[in-house]
This record gives structure tokens, C-alpha cells and sequence, in this order.
């Protein structure tokens, strides 16, 4: 109940206080000197009063956050199984993916610790060794001679095929754990349930953090989404379909008329129209199953770019929120808002655009004394630095996101002016590879020129803030709107002006630093898991209780005493590893330990680089249960505090990371085996 109340009153208080700010900046800040001035003031105050909007529409949803959390029912709060376990169609649409990366995915739904499933590959590249992959891994294969309609198209294919009372769908580059269906088929016991979603998270980093290495400073865009805004479109019985990782009743699919054709995005527009028709759709927050991000800058913006069309898409199809008969208002609100959220390309545009005006016009678009700075808008954006890390269950902070609205600032802004024009971007898959070139990294890329914005952005801001203090000196000339200095940019609004021009011109810096893709990754992710030991075989000695530092699918790092360091380098025997099992990864018993050789690399002091020897079919999927698949294996983490963050990035812009390599690793955390 504190709790409850304390979350409250700090989203009230942000409310007044937005407002506040938003009356302040009606009332007292416009600079109407002359029609220059008064044009780019009115312009950024509309800017500003769009993104308010839009950002206290959020808080106001979440005012309903806590009650309806709290009631959930058993089947979102690890209630009993089910008395009897529905069939279960388990499907895997590709499009093109390389084979490894299915298999991955296909491994991992046969491992499914669950009763009664059929596990289809859904082929739209009509290739032949994928159809021998899923006669040999034992899953239902189905392609199409004609492929049309996207994903969603392949999804329906399919649909007059399946037998089970319910499906579950994942992206060719998603694994689940284990106990995936168990938890996600529970919540259908109540027969009104059409959906259940289940968060998507990354094995790997994106782009943005893998490029300034700011895998422990930076939390990824997704995890905001799935802690903070899908519990709050729960609350609002407005729950977004994800497109992967989730169970959906087929009777309720079929009713629909099937996935959404109409746009890119179907998981979005089916979930509205099952909701239209009755059918509640509900969010299970737990972590059942991880996929890869973008390996590259460039694939990063395809996808965003992809989602943002395929949203603004939907307000043309029959699923939109606005006119689709069944939705009560405030679900109406709430899809609404998710799809004119890709509209924030265009304020944020302006707010990009506007710490120039100082600087090459000599205008300052807003007027503000340093009382009102301090009384005013120091507490509305103090609060916010302070309470929205709370706020958004530690998945989040104020500033290190914004980093992913520049890099994506001008790819995005295409998007909506294509989709105001009614010319949305073709379906096009998200790479999940690493690249084999420079080139093809972002070959297929519509747009992708103006991933230099930021840059173009930059060299500008630059001059801007050398001109800045030009301006103040004597016998400057007039600016570009025909008023004298004193009037357009005088010694109280200076500072205000040299501030925002210096933060712009960091956030700048570091997009474009993001857009550099940071070279030596590697095919596979490779996960931190500190506080794990294992057992170090070697020359008939045993060596237990070894620290691991990272591990992969190709290798290890590990910290050895002094003595086992020395043994490894001159090894003449074949060194094995032992990993611990995890348990109830077996038919809910635990398996012998996992053995595996090993083939040294790289020293560094008492650390050792290795690569695996040989492994058999049977070991690398044992290796991969124990990398993708055991229950409980993908942490809840925090973010951290921001201030310390801002710093490392800052260091990172001053010293940027090299290549990755051996003690060089790009990784995520996972959570050791106890």
C-alpha cells in the first residue's frame, strides 16, 4: 500500500509539474520580437507541447499500473499447470535466414518441456535444405510456391493446417527456454483469453550499445517497452501483440479472419482486432525466450523503420483503433497512442534543429530568466531525471535513450513523410547475421544515406556554437531577422543558448559515433556470466572451481590460479571443461555435467582465451540447452544511475572502443547455474 501511494503521488506530481512547465512556456517564454523570432519560438513551443503530450499520456495510463497488476489472476502469478494440456502448434516463419540460425530456434522449440506440441517450419524461401533440416530434426514442414503478403501471409498459409487448440509463434532467431508453453499456455484456462505475450529480449547487444560499449550503462529500447509500457496497456486491457513469443488462441485467430494482410506490422493489427472481437489479450512479464538483435547501425534502422510504417500502416486497414467497432475509449487511446508515437520523428526535428538558430541567426527561441529557470523548468526536468528510473521498474532512464532517437532521427522522419504520402515501405526481414561485407551490411537499406544526419547535424552545431560568441561582441551586425543582439540574443539568454548548443552537440557526437559499426564481431552472441565456476581438466590433475568470465558457442574465457594458467599453455593432453548442470533441464531432472574440450587461444595474465575443440552433434546441443534453453537463464537487470553513465559515455566518445576480440567481448549477462 506505501508503495502503491508513493508511485501515485510521484506520477501526479510529474503531471502538475508538466503542466506547470506547459502553461509556463505558453505564458512567458515566446520571443515575439519579430516575425523571424516569433516563427521558430511558435514552432519549438508546439514541438515541445507535442512530446509533453505524448509523454503525459504515459504517466496518465500508468496511473491505473498497480491495481490492475496486482490483479492478474493465477494464471499470470505462477499458478498450478493446466489440469489438461491443450495441443499446441508451435510455429517458426522464415524468410531467408541462414540455416544455423533456424536450426537454433527449431532445437529450442523441440526441447519445449511440454506435453503435446507440433513444431511447423514455415518456409517462404522455398529452399531444399531447409526442408531436410526439418525431416532430420523431426518438425512439420510447409512452403509456399508463391509467397505474398509478408509474414503475415505465411502465418495464414498455414492456419487451415493446424490441429491445436492453440499456436505459439517465433521469430527464426528466438529461442525459448524450457518451461516456455508450460507458463504461457496457463492463462488460457480461462476460455475468454485469445492472447498471452511474453516479453521479447536480447541474447546480444544492439548496435548502439555494442558501438560504444556500453553493454553495463545502457539498457536496450525493449526492455522500457515490456516493463513499463505492456504492464500498463495490461492495466488498460490494451495489450500489444509482439509479432514473436507469444500463444494465441486459434478459434479467435480464425474468427478474425486470420493474421492482419494489410500491413507490415500484423502482430500489432491482430491484436487490435482481437480485442475488438472479445477476446482479452493479456502480457505475461516473464523472460521465456531471447533473440538477437541488429548486428549493424544500418539493419537497426530497417527494423525500426519496418515497425514504424507498419504501425502508421494500420490506421488504413480495417484495424484501426479509431473506427474498428468493439474497443471501449480509453483502448482506443491507448493503441492510438502507440501508433502516433513514430509521429515524435517530426518535434524531435525541430528540437534538433533549433539550438542552431542562436548561433547562425542570432535568435534565441525562447526568453527565460534565471528565476523562472530555476523555479520552473529545473524541477519539471530534475523530477523527471530523477523519479522516471523508479518509475519504469529500473528498465529505463531519462537521457542515455536518446541516444536511439538521434541515430534513428532521420531514417524515422522518412518513414512518416512516406507514410503521410500513403507510400509505406515494402516488408523486409531484419539481417540477424553478421554482414560479410561493409557493403552488404546495408546494401538493401531504403534511406540509408540518411543515417548521416547526425553528422551533417554536427559540422553544423559546430559552427553555430563558434559563432555563438561572436554575437556578443561589439559591432556585431544585425542577425538574419534584422534585430540588434541586445534584442535577438543578449547577456541573459547567452548561457541558455551556449547550454543547449553544448548538450546537442554531445548527443550528436555520440550518434554518430553509434553509427560506426565497431568491427571483430563475432556469428554468435556471447554472454558475461560472472560468479560461475567449472572444473578444469587437465594432463590426469583437476582444477576446480574456475572462474568463467564469458562463453559462447565458439568458446570460453575463464580466470585460472597461477599454476592451472601455466598447465594450460603447455598442455599435453586434450584440456575438457566442466560445466555445472542445470537442473530440471531434463525431464525435470538434472543432467550430468557437460564436458567439453578445449582448445587454447589467448593468454592474458591468469586468464585464458579458448575456443572449443571438436564437439558432437550430441555435445553442441548440450552446449546450447546450456546457453539458450535452461529455466531462469535471462536476468532482470537494472539500469544504472545516469550520471555515471553519461560519464562512460563521454569516455567512450574521448576513447572509442576497439575491435572485439579475445578479453575484447561484446556481451550480455546470463544467470550462472546455482
Amino acid at each position: 500500500m506505501v508503495n502503491l501511494i508513493a508511485r501515485r503521488a510521484a506520477l501526479l506530481l510529474l503531471l502538475l509539474l508538466a503542466l506547470r512547465y506547459a502553461h509556463w512556456r505558453c505564458t512567458s517564454t515566446l520571443n515575439l520580437a519579430d516575425p523571424l523570432s516569433g516563427t521558430l519560438s511558435v514552432l519549438l513551443l508546439l514541438a515541445e507541447l507535442w512530446l509533453l503530450l505524448h509523454g503525459s499520456l504515459q504517466l496518465v495510463f500508468s496511473l491505473a499500473l498497480p491495481a490492475a497488476a496486482a490483479a492478474t489472476g493465477p494464471g499470470l502469478s505462477g499458478g498450478p499447470g493446466l489440469d489438461a494440456s491443450p495441443l499446441v502448434d508451435v510455429l517458426v516463419p522464415s524468410c531467408g535466414e541462414p540455416p544455423e540460425l533456424l536450426e537454433r530456434c527449431l532445437r529450442g522449440c523441440i526441447a519445449l518441456d511440454y506435453p503435446r506440441f507440433h513444431v511447423w517450419l514455415l518456409d517462404d524461401s522455398n529452399r531444399p535444405e531447409l526442408a531436410a533440416l526439418a525431416a532430420r530434426l523431426g518438425c512439420r514442414y510447409l512452403s509456399r510456391p508463391h509467397p505474398r503478403q509478408a509474414k503475415a501471409g505465411n502465418l495464414n498459409n498455414a492456419l487451415p493446417l493446424l490441429q491445436g487448440e492453440l499456436l505459439a509463434v517465433f521469430d527464426a532467431d528466438v529461442v525459448p527456454l524450457r518451461p516456455f508453453l508450460r507458463r504461457a499456455v496457463t492463462p488460457f484456462r480461462d476460455p475468454a483469453v485469445a492472447l498471452v505475450q511474453t516479453p521479447q529480449t536480447y541474447m546480444n547487444a544492439d548496435p548502439v550499445i555494442r558501438n560504444l560499449a556500453l553493454e553495463r550503462w545502457l539498457m536496450p529500447d525493449e526492455e522500457s517497452f515490456y516493463r513499463w509500457v505492456e504492464p500498463v496497456r495490461q492495466a488498460m486491457d490494451a495489450v500489444v501483440c509482439a509479432g514473436t513469443s507469444f500463444v494465441m488462441r486459434r478459434s479467435a485467430l480464425v474468427q478474425v479472419g486470420g493474421f492482419e494482410t494489410g500491413t507490415t506490422s500484423e502482430d500489432f493489427a491482430t491484436g487490435i482486432r482481437l480485442q475488438a472481437a472479445g477476446g482479452r489479450c493479456l502480457f505475461l512479464p516473464e523472460k521465456l525466450s531471447a533473440g538477437l538483435a541488429p548486428f549493424t547501425a544500418a539493419a537497426l534502422v530497417r527494423q525500426r523503420c519496418r515497425w514504424a510504417s507498419g504501425t502508421l500502416q494500420t490506421l488504413r486497414t480495417g484495424a484501426n483503433p479509431l473506427t474498428i467497432a468493439g474497443l471501449r475509449p480509453l483502448q482506443r487511446l491507448a493503441y492510438l497512442e502507440g501508433i502516433l508515437h513514430w509521429l515524435n520523428a517530426l518535434p524531435q526535428l525541430v528540437l534538433a534543429l533549433m539550438p542552431l538558430a542562436p548561433g547562425l541567426l542570432g535568435v534565441v527561441p525562447i526568453q527565460a530568466s534565471a528565476p523562472d529557470l530555476l523555479l520552473v523548468a529545473l524541477p519539471f526536468y530534475g523530477a523527471q531525471l530523477l523519479l522516471i528510473r523508479w518509475l519504469s521498474g529500473q528498465s529505463r532512464t531519462a537521457l542515455m535513450p536518446e541516444l536511439y532517437r538521434w541515430l534513428l532521427l532521420g531514417p524515422l522522419l522518412l518513414v512518416v513523410l512516406r507514410a503521410l504520402r500513403r507510400r509505406p515501405l515494402a516488408f523486409r526481414v531484419t539481417p540477424k547475421q553478421q554482414p560479410q561485407s561493409a557493403a552488404a551490411a546495408g546494401a538493401a537499406l531504403d534511406g540509408q544515406w540518411l543515417l548521416a544526419l547526425p553528422l551533417l547535424l554536427l559540422v553544423v552545431q559546430l559552427v553555430a556554437l563558434a559563432a555563438l560568441p561572436l554575437r556578443l561582441l561589439p559591432g556585431w551586425s544585425a542577425g538574419a531577422s534584422g534585430v540588434e543582439p541586445p534584442a535577438a540574443l543578449g547577456a541573459a539568454s547567452w548561457p541558455l543558448a551556449l547550454a543547449w548548443g553544448l548538450i546537442n552537440a554531445l548527443l550528436l557526437l555520440a550518434a554518430c559515433r553509434a553509427c560506426r559499426d565497431r568491427p571483430g564481431a563475432a556469428p554468435v552472441p556471447w554472454f558475461a556470466i560472472r560468479g560461475q565456476t567449472a572444473t578444469l581438466r587437465l594432463d590426469g590433475q583437476c582444477w576446480p572451481n574456475l572462474q568463467l568470465l564469458t562463453i559462447s558457442e565458439q568458446g570460453v574465457e575463464l580466470r585460472l590460479p597461477g599454476p592451472a594458467a601455466a598447465a594450460l599453455g603447455g598442455a599435453r593432453g586434450l584440456p575438457l571443461l566442466q560445466l555445472p548442470a542445470a537442473a530440471g533441464t531434463l525431464g525435470g531432472q538434472a543432467p550430468p555435467p557437460l564436458e567439453l574440450p578445449l582448445q587454447p587461444q589467448r593468454r592474458r595474465g591468469a586468464c585464458w582465451g579458448c575456443s572449443w575443440g571438436y564437439l558432437t552433434p550430441q555435445q553442441l546441443d548440450a552446449l546450447q540447452a546450456w546457453l539458450y534453453r535452461r529455466p531462469g537463464l535471462w536476468p532482470v537487470r537494472r539500469a544504472p544511475w545516469e550520471p555515471l553513465a553519461l560519464l562512460v559515455t563521454l569516455l567512450r566518445l574521448l576513447r572509442p572502443p576497439g575491435p572485439e576480440g579475445w578479453f575484447h567481448r561484446s556481451s550480455l549477462p546470463i544467470t550462472p547455474v546455482r
